[in-house]
C-alpha cells in the first residue's frame, strides 16, 4: 500500500494494520524457516509497509503534540 493510502486512515486503524502486518511477517519468516516460502521478496515488502505505517503515526503523534503546545 502507499503512504499516502495510510495517511488517509486514522491512528486506530493504523495501529490495526500494523497488527496485521507484524503477524504476516512473523508467518512468512515461520515459512522461511521450514522452506515453504514461494516468494523471499514479500518479507521485505511487508517490513517497508511496516516502516511506513509507523512513519505515519509518528507523524500524527507529532502534529498532535504539536496542536496541543501552541
Amino acid at each position: 500500500m502507499r503512504a499516502s493510502e495510510y495517511r488517509s486512515k486514522s491512528a486506530e486503524e493504523l495501529n490495526h494494520e500494523l497488527a496485521s502486518l507484524k503477524q504476516e511477517l512473523f508467518q512468512l519468516r515461520f515459512q522461511l524457516a521450514i522452506n515453504q516460502l514461494e516468494n523471499p521478496m514479500r518479507i521485505k515488502a511487508v517490513k517497508k509497509d511496516i516502516a511506513r505505517v509507523k512513519t505515519i503515526l509518528r507523524e500524527q503523534e507529532l502534529l498532535a503534540a504539536k496542536g496541543t503546545e501552541g
